[in-house]
């Protein structure tokens, strides 16, 4: 899964602050994208104007070819992307717990089943509850990353985190 692409789900489910598009493109063309908005973006400090970040996000997405998603396709892949990462040990049911949004979506039996179980998680589950809770959610992943129809295309990027930035975690 390309970076920018799944930047570009986070992005329309609003779980991308606009203060982390400068080092996304700046990651980016480490990758070998390039595009003048790219650059532009990359060059761009933390906090500069969220509108003019954005709207430099967006035309560099449209100058690379990556489409924007609507908010329903956005909500599903991220959801997919969860139980994915999950499934394949590279996400903790905590990281899925906390990886959640408002904006994440379910068409499927798999994908509201993952997420009503992903959705009870909370600090406040009691140390006799954790234990089946991950289990009945691990279950759930498995059963959804099994049945989609979004396919490894939404698969974590090994050595990238939740947010889309890089990480030096290891999968477990």
């Amino acid at each position: 899964m390309d970076r920018l692409q799944y930047s570009a789900w986070q992005y329309v489910a609003e779980v991308l602050p606009p203060e982390e598009l400068p080092m996304l493109a700046a990651h980016a063309l480490a990758d070998g994208r390039d595009s003048p908005a790219l650059r532009e973006l990359a060059g761009l400090p933390r906090r500069s104007d969220s509108v003019e970040v954005r709207e430099l996000y967006v035309l560099a997405l449209h100058e690379l070819g990556i489409p924007v998603p609507d908010e329903d396709t956005a909500g599903r892949c991220l959801l997919v992307r969860l139980a994915f990462g999950l499934a394949k040990g590279e996400l903790s049911p905590k990281d899925v717990g906390d990886g959640l949004s408002m904006t994440v979506a379910a068409r499927t039996r798999e994908e509201t089943r993952f997420l009503s179980v992903a959705a009870v998680y909370s600090e406040w589950l009691g140390p006799d509850e954790l234990p089946g809770w991950e289990k009945e959610l691990r279950t759930a992943a498995h059963s959804l990353a099994a049945a989609t129809d979004l396919g490894p295309a939404v698969s974590p990027v090994p050595g990238q985190a939740l947010h889309g930035s890089p990480t030096n975690r290891e999968p477990r």
